[in-house]
């Protein structure tokens, strides 16, 4: 059936690919996963908020919208159009059936008016509620705790210049809600008020976002192998799974800033389930022992590409220089010990992490990780890295500054992992790693990004090799 979506004007490039994990999520998540059908109403921009979506039942619809961050409400659509006289014409021929149980007598109802693009007042939204008395409820008004909320949702037609999507005629909508967002999450979770914080906490509403993606529900097992201060694993946490983590820095793991200020101090803020586990690991010497597979059901990570952190592995320059060789901490010295580390190419670390996702990942398992691009590349998706483990479902693009942006990459796990897999993935990478732009290769994103133009250059061909066709931008943060 036919739903109206109403979407935040938030993150435009994620609205779709989440809608689509949840639907997975609450219809059949053992099936192959298909994306939906959408269709945007009459003369409406990609970017409005307002989609119709093709969904299983109601009551999928309803658990998509309650759980989701970036949908406002999901709508039983009775009538749209131009002008109010087009509206009334809709919902009168809408199906009584389907009309008449939400207008007994012996339930009780509330009218919301929302607009896009315009605000109006109290006197006109009343106007427009008692606009309606063509409808035929026979129930009672509640406007604190209605059984049935009805919206009448109105758009201007502003054509392009007020910095929203373009919207080049006035559209209608009457509906009733099947669910909508709690929005009282975000301020919950807000980074502002979190115990333990390091310059790489992941905001709030895209730790949700990923956590979504990756499928996270009750019984699930998912793992950071980044997981600093934890804040992917606490969104994870909130939806029911259980977490695990890792980090190679041993201070931030074991020690945080004191008893009190550590990652296991953030869930108990929360009070979430703790971490079956945080380990000093590193991403390119995993832990696990030889045969170990197919643990968890989903790894969601940011993994560091240079911007605002750069990788590290283990070894240090004398060891990885071969100045000296591997050597055993004396276990007097092992409690203080910090071990050394050495740079770590993004290129490497993907790899990887592609590796132990493979490895580690059930059949079906979800990786959900960010991935960064420069403004120069023409076509992003020729230069994401690719495993044959995987298949890539979904890309969502944030644009971070006028250089560069992040894209967050969800792959699901299709083969099982094997030595000809592996060797398949190790040539893959070869490839990649070869033809891939050279700040990949060399891990130095933060130079490009940060580096100063230089003003004796050929100006023309840099303002050219920054400026390809950009993306609308709207009025608001994160859109």
């Amino acid at each position: 059936m036919w739903y109206l979506c109403v979407f935040f004007h938030r993150l435009l490039d994620y609205r779709k690919a989440e809608v689509e994990s949840l639907a997975q999520l609450f219809s059949n998540e053992d099936q192959e996963y298909q994306c939906l059908q959408w269709r945007l109403p009459l003369l409406h921009h990609p970017d409005s908020p307002f989609h119709f979506v093709d969904l299983p039942s109601e009551d999928v619809a309803k658990s998509i919208a309650n759980r989701s961050i970036l949908v406002k409400g999901m709508y039983e659509l009775w009538g749209e159009g131009g002008s109010y006289e087009e509206l009334e014409e809709c919902i009168r021929n809408y199906p009584d059936e389907r009309k008449l149980p939400y207008l007994d007598s012996n339930s009780t109802f509330k009218i919301n008016v929302d607009t896009f693009g315009k605000v109006i007042s109290l006197q006109e939204q009343t106007q427009r509620i008692q606009g309606l008395s063509y409808i035929p409820f026979k129930g009672r008004v509640n406007l604190k705790n209605p059984e049935h909320k009805f919206w009448l949702m109105e758009t201007d037609d502003y054509g392009a210049s007020n910095g929203l999507p373009p919207m080049v005629q006035k559209r209608i909508f009457f509906g009733r809600e099947i669910g909508g967002a709690d929005r009282k999450l975000l301020p919950t979770y807000q980074l502002k008020s979190r115990t333990y914080l390091g310059p790489t906490a992941m905001d709030a509403e895209m730790a949700f976002l990923m956590a979504n993606q990756a499928l996270a529900t009750p019984g699930k097992l998912v793992y950071d192998p980044f997981v600093g201060t934890g804040s992917i694993l606490i969104s994870a946490a909130h939806f029911g799974a259980m977490t695990m983590g890792a980090d190679i820095d041993i201070r931030v793991v074991r020690d945080g800033r004191g008893p009190d200020c550590n990652v296991w101090s953030n869930f108990k803020q929360y009070g979430l389930p703790m971490p079956i586990a945080l380990l000093r690991a590193d991403n390119n010497l995993p832990p696990w022992r030889t045969g170990l597979k197919e643990v968890f059901d989903a790894i969601i990570c940011d993994p560091p590409y240079g911007v605002r952190a750069g990788g590290r592995k283990s070894g240090g320059r004398k060891l990885m220089k071969g100045v000296i060789g591997p050597y055993i901490v004396p276990d007097d010295k092992r409690t203080d010990h910090i071990p050394s580390t050495a740079s770590y190419s993004l290129v490497e670390c993907v790899h990887d992490l592609l590796d132990l996702a493979g490895r580690m990942l059930v059949m079906g398992g979800r990786l959900v990780f960010f991935y960064p691009v420069l403004s120069e590349d023409d076509n992003i998706d020729n230069h994401f890295p690719e495993h044959p483990c995987f298949k890539l479902i979904a890309t969502s693009e944030q644009i971070l500054s006028s250089r560069y942006s992040r894209v967050l990459l969800t792959m699901v796990k299709t083969s099982p992992y094997t030595e000809d897999i592996a060797e398949a993935a190790r040539l893959k990478h070869l490839d990649f790693k070869e033809n891939h732009l050279k700040w990949l290769e060399d891990g130095n994103l933060h130079s490009a990004v940060f580096s100063p133009t230089d003003p004796q250059s050929n100006g023309a061909a840099d303002h050219a090799k920054f400026t390809k066709e950009p993306k609308p931008k709207y009025r608001g943060k994160y859109v």
